[in-house]
């Protein structure tokens, strides 16, 4: 399965409006549930936040993959969040996070997850993919970078 698969233009939000990691677990599953995505947001709320308690998925160079199964996820899907501000989220660099994505799949997905995490990661090792995310001025040019 491709990410892009997961991700259209109103699960995208460029610009987050909030200022800490639990703000902006929550502002990113609303999407997802009014999106149609979820069954219980606070169920898949909470599998996200647990997953974090474990080990924060700041991953450093102002990038978040914030994940969870859950019984409260219909579909596997993702959401695209930036914040230009940045936000502390406990990065393992201690650097501001500015591009999120939030991956939520259902409980009876075995490692689905994990490998839309593996996509991601990959092509956001590239610096110059990072900065476009930063710099794109719309949904369908976040999908067109990351289709590519």
């Amino acid at each position: 399965m491709n990410i892009t698969e997961l991700l259209n233009v109103n699960l995208i939000k460029l610009e987050l409006t909030s200022k800490t990691k639990e703000d902006v677990i929550i502002e990113m599953a609303t999407i997802l549930d009014e999106n149609g995505k979820l069954l219980d947001k606070d169920k898949y709320v909470k599998a996200v936040q647990d997953r974090e308690k474990e080990f924060s998925t700041g991953i450093g160079m102002g990038i978040a993959i914030p994940h969870g199964k859950s019984s409260g996820v219909k579909e596997a899907a993702l959401v695209f969040g930036r914040s230009v501000n940045g936000i502390d989220y406990q990065s393992m660099d201690d650097e501001l996070a500015n591009i999120f994505f939030l991956i939520a799949v259902p409980e009876e997905s075995s490692d689905e997850h994990l490998k839309i995490l593996s996509q991601i990661s990959r092509k956001l090792m590239h610096k110059d993919l990072r900065e476009s995310l930063m710099k794109a001025s719309s949904p369908e040019e976040i999908i067109t970078l990351l289709e590519k």
